[in-house]
């Protein structure tokens, strides 16, 4: 269905942070990154250099990992965000697996592994996974026995914001939930917001992405009907080629990405 540009506006105008299209948008504004980082990671020196998100022509990563949005600190650290609404996946195994992933692609064939690169993920979630009622959980490897921390270059942390304990973080996250807020404690969050709702070239980045993220939608349920109807392969390829102009390569790994990741 097409939307006159008032129409768009006011859908634009219904999104929060923590809404993935949204997200992928605001994730594009390194100083938005940065104090966001700042603050979950407890370090108001850390540098963010650049930041990859989901769309972006420079994923090297592919359709199949999500990534909302990876940001590349100043000392090569590598450190993902990402966001998450559902509470119907299982949340660790996911960010273990797209940790994998970025490990594997940054280093390089036959790395020398005290060199293989130190990652962070940052999960910010829209319930308490843990259900311990904490803002901010970090996960870390320990020896049963001893109860020795292990740091073997992969941090994560779990922020959510459903739980609110009175610290600057809780107040951070409770604007992810809002289509709208005004904090000067949080100027880049602010400033980034506003522009992507109240300028015309934010208003554009989220009507392309709005777009491109329908297509997405309309590509997966079409496979997931053609499954459905014990359709081939060949014939979903056939008809995603004609429909949404793929080429069979793209479509092929549309319909296995699919099928590994049904959600």
């Amino acid at each position: 269905m097409h939307l006159s540009k008032e129409q768009k506006i006011e859908k634009i105008n219904q999104y929060r942070p923590i809404d993935d299209v949204f997200f992928e948008v605001l994730a594009r504004d390194i100083p938005f990154d940065q104090e966001m980082l700042r603050l979950i990671l407890d370090d108001e020196n850390l540098i963010v250099e650049d930041v990859i998100v989901q769309s972006d022509e420079r994923n090297l990563y592919g359709h199949s990992v999500r990534l909302d949005a990876l940001c590349i600190l100043s000392n090569g650290i590598r450190c993902n965000v990402e966001v998450q609404r559902s509470d119907k996946d299982n949340h660790l195994k996911r960010v273990r697996y797209n940790a994998s992933m970025i490990t594997v692609k940054d280093s390089d064939t036959g790395t020398n592994y005290s060199l293989v690169p130190e990652v962070y993920v940052v999960y910010i979630s829209e319930f308490d996974i843990f259900k311990s009622n904490q803002t901010v959980y970090h996960i870390e490897k320990v020896i049963r026995e001893t109860g020795r921390v292990i740091d073997d270059g992969l941090h994560e942390i779990f922020v959510n914001t459903k739980v609110h304990d009175g610290t600057d973080l809780a107040d951070y996250m409770s604007h992810f939930t809002e289509t709208s807020f005004d904090d000067p404690k949080f100027p880049c969050f602010t400033k980034a917001v506003k522009e992507i709702k109240e300028t015309e070239g934010g208003r554009e980045s989220m009507c392309k992405i709005m777009e491109e993220y329908s297509r997405d939608v309309a590509i997966e349920t079409m496979i997931e009907t053609a499954l459905k109807y014990n359709a081939t392969h060949e014939q979903i390829v056939q008809d995603l080629v004609e429909k949404y102009a793929l080429d069979s390569v793209s479509a092929q790994k549309r319909i296995e990405e699919f099928i590994n990741n049904p959600e």
